[in-house]
């Protein structure tokens, strides 16, 4: 693991709260040179500290009203009942989120639907062909009180 300093840190929750910063203006707000700045952020993509910077599309502004969190229980029964569940979820478009868990439930999904129509036809025609279910239970998302991918740094 790569050792972080606070100066590191500093850089890193500047970055958080706006990743479009050009590195001159990350160096000012940092109290570092430009040259200094894009050294420890090279640094810091080479150790994959940094991996990358996103851009988030809202999907309500594209039409995507519904939003479901699946948690699956598998057949472990069949012979590789993850992967081929896993590889036929991965197809489904509106599958945004695949997680594997430890515990009573295998898998997490999160599926988005421009409305519960769209929904119910996702579920009825391509969520239930997937391989190997043994049990669904659908969580669906009321309100967002809070999302943050921010790290305390």
């Amino acid at each position: 693991m790569q050792e972080i300093t606070d100066l590191d840190r500093r850089l890193l929750r500047l970055l958080q709260n706006d990743p479009t910063l050009s590195t001159a203006a990350l160096a000012d707000a940092a109290g570092l040179s430009t040259a200094a700045c894009w050294r420890r952020l090279e640094r810091l993509e080479k150790g994959r500290v940094i991996e990358g910077r996103k851009i988030h599309i809202d999907p309500r502004a594209l039409g995507y009203e519904v939003e479901v969190f699946l948690r699956i229980t598998l057949d472990k029964t069949a012979g590789n009942a993850f992967d081929l569940f896993i590889a036929a979820a991965r197809e489904i478009p509106e599958v945004r989120l695949i997680q594997t868990l430890l515990g009573r439930v295998d898998i997490r999904m999160d599926v988005i639907a421009r409305d519960l129509a769209h929904y119910q036809e996702i579920y009825k025609e391509r969520i239930l062909a997937l391989p190997n279910i043994s049990d669904i239970e659908a969580l669906m998302l009321v309100s967002e009180l809070k999302n943050s991918e921010s790290l305390p740094l």
